[in-house]
Order: C-alpha cells, then structure tokens, then sequence
C-alpha cells in the first residue's frame, strides 16, 4: 500500500484530502504542520507527499526545500490558495513536482496523484525477493519457494513495508502509523503478534530469524 502524507493547517481540508486517498487504496498520514509533517516525511519515507504552499511555521515552501536539500527524492505536489503566485520556475527552485490550487475537485487531485506516482515510480522493481521469497507489490501476491504464501491485508502491508525500508532501524511507533495509521488504535503488540505470523511464513527458520530482526529498545529492521 502507498503511503501519502499530507501536511497542511486546514483541519477540514486535510481530514477530506484523507478520506478521499484513503477510499482510493492509498495510507494516508495527516499532520496539520511544517515541522511534524518533515519529520514525518525522513521517518516514514511515504510515497508521496501533499503540502500546503503557506503555512505558519514551517511553509510549505521551505518543507520543499529541506527535502531536496537532505536528498530526498519523494514527488511532492503543492497545494496553493488561489492568488499564490506560483509557477513552474518556482516549483523547480523549492524542488516541488507539481502544484494544485485550491479550491480543486476530488477527481483533479487524485489524477494528478496517480500521474505523478505513475512517472516516478516507472522502471522501479514491483517484484521483490530474498532467501526464497518473491513479494509481488502490484499483484499483492507472496510466493515461497515458487508456492503462493497466504497473507492477511495487515501481513502484507507490513511485509511490504519492511521491503521498501531494508536495513533502517524501524520503531514500533514508526511502523504502527506506516502499516496501521494512529486512528486505528493499535498498540505494539500488534506490531509484535504480526512480525511473529512473518517470521512463522517466511523465515527459514522462525526460532532464529535472519531477516526479520529484533533490536531490542528500538524496534524491528528487516535485513533481505
């Protein structure tokens, strides 16, 4: 599943911009300022990213342009009140990929979503593998050894995150808002209870895994 965060003040707007995404299939991630919304940003590396042009604080603006400057390739489309003076030089100066201006329809936004997520995610590998495990993002299908793997939608989330984060040290915090969102209320046990179903379908052997790997204080990293 794609993760989009959305930062933007307007409470309204960005629990609508949410609810639209997330009825489209795609993990929205809400915050409603600059500062949290970067920080959420190098912590969770979404698909994308969804950002207000002015806001108090931390704009949009200089959010756009500490990404690119910390080498962060994630396409961000601007959200611009109408009067903004934007255009496509200023986009490439603050490292923006397109922009939307508000008041916009459902349909505009999500179009230009999935263009941009088409362009940026082109030649980018769906099939992922390790040991004698094959994860077909697109097809949401796992096959061991050549023999579909059976997974619950939060397995394969999950699984598929730990794939797009190889080697990051990963805390429990991190990954229930990633996989299951805060408003879902889980706790850390089911982060827990879900690496253990992984280990039991995917590890060689679950006593002693070798890609789904504790550390103790922290979290979880997946080493492929």
């Amino acid at each position: 599943m794609q993760t989009i965060l959305v930062i933007d003040d307007d409470d309204s707007l960005r629990d609508t911009i949410g609810l639209m995404v997330e009825n489209e299939g795609f993990k929205p991630v809400l915050v409603a300022d600059g500062s949290t919304g970067l920080e959420q940003a190098f912590a969770l590396r979404p698909n994308l990213i969804l950002v207000d042009l002015r806001m108090p604080g931390l704009s949009g603006v200089e959010v756009c342009k500490r990404l690119r400057a910390a080498g962060m390739k994630t396409p961000v489309i601007v959200l611009s009140a109408m009067g903004d003076e934007i255009d496509k030089v200023l986009l490439l100066e603050i490292g923006a990929d397109d922009y939307v201006v508000k008041p916009f329809g459902t349909r505009e936004l999500l179009a230009r979503i999935r263009a941009l997520l088409r362009r940026t995610t082109q030649g980018s590998d769906l099939v992922l593998s390790f040991s004698d495990v094959e994860v077909d993002l697109d097809q949401r299908m796992v096959k061991r050894g050549g023999a579909e793997t059976r997974m619950t939608r939060a397995e394969f989330n999950l699984l598929a995150f730990f794939l797009q984060n190889p080697g990051r040290a990963l805390s429990r915090d991190v990954i229930l808002n990633s996989v299951w969102g805060y408003e879902s209320f889980p706790n850390t046990r089911t982060v827990d209870a879900h690496v253990v179903r992984l280990r039991q379908k995917l590890e060689p052997n679950p006593e002693i895994p070798r890609h789904f790997l504790t550390m103790h204080g922290v979290g979880y990293r997946f080493l492929p």
